[in-house]
């Protein structure tokens, strides 16, 4: 839990004006920095490490079943692009191969003559690879096929054959659930979809919903349900937030950081989310999450005993930021 102070003498009402104020105005010139381009078997900027961008695009497009954004949202699952993790089951590297899998289906894909679990230049394809031999050997399965070729990685096929489909296993569902909610953060949008409002207008919505929040005390847990009194935490309220526009997202903090592109400090725009973690290296420690209104401030609900309301993001523990994807 975060426990920051807004600056003294900034109180709600000039804040609230503040914010009404700027995103009208930063919006006009929004569209410069949507990036992005068109299609589900395209990687949308900014997504990936950069280092292994153009190998998740060349390589998620091995086979039907498979995408780039599938690639992507499954490696970050893994390992959280982490080259060198090691489970306490000894999957190794950044597609936590383990060994015997490895020694069977581990390629040498950049030619240097070792396959290597631990370089992401033989790993990230091996696991393409490895995806789309799955994929084959459930082509038969009912449900879908993407589903079933995830639960195959994670459980294996044959227990997706024994089931008739994705397994009963919590871990296996889960895994499924996690890499298909990320999907879409990692795909590059269409540049228009008939009956959605444009980014920038969803953007200020979810902003919108997070003012009349305002004051509102902090629920672990929370989603503002009536169960829930109409309290919030941190990863609820911006949950309901972006679903009062339309936007789908993950329910937990670490699991929203891939619900888009991740645009830098200096590409702020009010509406993206803004996250904190423990270890600045590693995505999967994010413990907070707020959404940006400008100027340097977020609403969030920040922890137990305080309401939701307005802070500063700068801080030792600011991780970076995600603007939201239209699925």
């Amino acid at each position: 839990m975060r426990r920051i102070v807004v600056a003294g003498g900034v109180g709600l009402g000039v804040m609230g004006c503040f914010v009404a104020v700027l995103v009208v105005g930063v919006y006009g010139a929004a569209s410069d920095l949507q990036g992005g381009g068109s299609g589900s078997k395209q990687l949308a900027a900014g997504t990936v490490p950069p280092e292994y961008a153009e190998l998740v695009q060349i390589w998620g497009n091995s086979c039907p079943t498979l995408s780039p954004a599938i690639l992507a949202a499954q490696l970050g699952q893994e390992s959280g692009w982490q080259p060198d993790v090691e489970s306490h089951a000894a999957a190794q590297g950044i597609a936590q191969f383990i060994p015997s899998t490895w020694a069977t289906h581990g390629i040498d894909a950049n030619g240097d003559g070792e396959a290597n679990v631990w370089d992401p230049e033989d790993a990230i394809p091996s696991a393409a690879r490895y995806d789309c031999s799955l994929a084959g050997y459930v082509d038969d399965i009912p449900g879908d096929p993407v589903d079933n070729m995830l639960a195959a990685y994670n459980a294996g096929p044959y227990a997706v054959i024994q089931y008739n489909g994705v397994p009963p296993y919590e871990e296996t569902r889960n895994y499924v659930r996690i890499i298909r909610s990320a999907e879409a953060g990692y795909a590059a949008a269409p540049a228009e979809e008939e009956g959605t409002l444009p980014a920038p207008e969803q953007a200020a919505g979810a902003v919108h919903y997070a003012q009349e929040k305002l004051g509102t005390p902090y629920l672990w847990g929370g989603e503002g349900s009536p169960e829930d009194n109409g309290r919030f935490d941190c990863s609820g309220l911006t949950l309901r937030a972006y679903e009062s526009v339309g936007i789908e997202i993950p329910r937990v903090a670490n699991d929203q950081w891939n619900a888009g592109p991740h645009p830098s400090r200096d590409e702020l725009l009010p509406g993206d989310l803004v996250f904190f973690a423990y270890d600045l290296d590693d995505p999967r420690s994010i413990h907070h999450v707020g959404i940006y209104v400008g100027g340097g401030y977020m609403i969030d609900a920040p922890y137990t005993g305080a309401t939701i309301r307005f802070d500063p993001i700068d801080s030792p523990d600011y991780f970076g930021a995600t603007r939201p994807t239209a699925t």
